[in-house]
């Protein structure tokens, strides 16, 4: 049986190792016991490390066929280098802000694959994008995606299963996308559209910088952009705070003490956006692929919609997330997907074969993409 390590036990990486120690022997690595201890009752090996600190994991990730990195942005690069320095094939959905590429001859050299962004969004928008891209000319991307609490709750209708911090970052950092084969910037939060959903209803669009390796792996499309959702008048809201300063990183002295507002926001924010065992919870996304297809105009629109599963009891984005990454792991551990290097997401989907592999492994876990077509 084949040995798969995941690092990171929250609550992700919580969902990918159950997932795959249904076929493979997973070990769970972390420095939080109580994360450890939870995966321990379920039957799951687990690992106590300082996978922060670790100068090596050449000797920790020895005796596995296939690491998943699902460790917090912020390690996320670090931790990459290190697992491809060891010579390991990796799944990685840490979602770090610096350029994976950086590490591509490095993963070339040690003869790794190394899939990164492997997650919903980046990851199955980049999929589908990747297949299409392949097969036919592709003009026009979009991408929309949100994950939500069931109960809108005042003041901020929204929780979190990510650091508050990770979440304002979003909110603040400059959203790039593309027109006209250019790279345009504005603000986050800027451009506001309003989608409907079938059983959720209105959710509002603005922009948010999250294309990431697409804008230099497609440089033939026109346009690209993504765009996170909310509840209508998130952006307002969210604006105020901005606005008030609560998001500046500028030290201010309180009590003798100095402090960033940031700081402050993020700590109140923890607890008012964590989700709770008890809350409920969904994740929604739209990717629509327009061009030309066999001399012919051509649009495919993707839906989904995954709520909390109660039988499992696992979040919606830990499922839409998580499942992707194992999908995925499995085609490289099946030798199905084994391109030498660094390769986003979209990469996988221009194998043939890949994209439905991954649809059909979702199905079984109750997540359903609906593809519509139109000329």
């Amino acid at each position: 049986m084949k040995k798969i390590i995941v690092l990171g036990a929250g609550l992700v990486g919580k969902a990918i190792a159950i997932d795959l120690s249904k076929k493979f022997e997973v070990t769970s690595s972390d420095i939080n016991e109580i994360a450890l201890q939870n995966l321990e009752k379920l039957g799951i090996k687990t690992l106590k490390a300082d996978l922060k600190n670790l100068t090596s994991y050449d000797e920790l990730l020895a005796d596995y066929d296939l690491v998943i990195n699902a460790l917090p942005g912020f390690m996320g690069y670090d931790a990459l280098r290190k697992i491809i320095s060891a010579g390991k094939n990796v799944a990685d959905i840490s979602f770090f802000p610096e350029d994976a590429f950086g590490l591509d001859t490095l993963a070339k050299e040690k003869g790794v694959v190394a899939v990164t962004d492997v997650g919903v969004a980046p990851g199955m928008g980049n999929i589908i994008l990747g297949y299409h891209n392949k097969r036919m000319k592709v003009t026009d991307y979009k991408c929309f995606v949100g994950g939500l609490p069931l109960e809108r709750t005042q003041p901020f209708e929204y929780k979190a299963p990510f650091s508050p911090v990770d979440v304002i970052e979003e909110y603040t950092r400059p959203a790039r996308f593309v027109v006209n084969h250019s790279v345009v910037t504005k603000p986050a939060l800027s451009d506001r559209e309003y989608l409907n959903f079938n059983e959720i209803g209105t959710l509002e669009a603005f922009n948010t910088d999250g294309l990431r390796s697409l804008i230099f792996t497609m440089p033939n499309i026109p346009n690209m952009i993504e765009k996170t959702m909310r509840y209508p008048g998130t952006m307002d809201f969210i604006e105020k705070l901005q606005l008030a300063g609560f998001f500046s990183e500028k030290e201010i002295e309180l009590n003798g003490q100095k402090i960033s507002p940031l700081q402050f926001t993020s700590k109140m924010l923890i607890d008012k956006w964590k989700l709770n065992e008890s809350d409920r919870e969904f994740t929604v996304m739209r990717v629509i692929v327009e061009g030309e297809e066999l001399g012919k105009p051509a649009c495919y629109t993707y839906d989904v919609l995954d709520r909390f599963h109660e039988k499992s009891e696992t979040f919606s984005m830990a499922r839409t997330t998580g499942y992707t990454c194992t999908a995925v792991a499995n085609l490289i551990l099946d030798g199905k997907y084994n391109r030498i290097g660094i390769s986003p997401a979209e990469f996988v989907g221009e194998d043939d074969g890949n994209l439905d592999y991954i649809f059909d492994y979702q199905k079984e876990r109750e997540i359903f993409y609906m593809k519509t077509c139109k000329e």
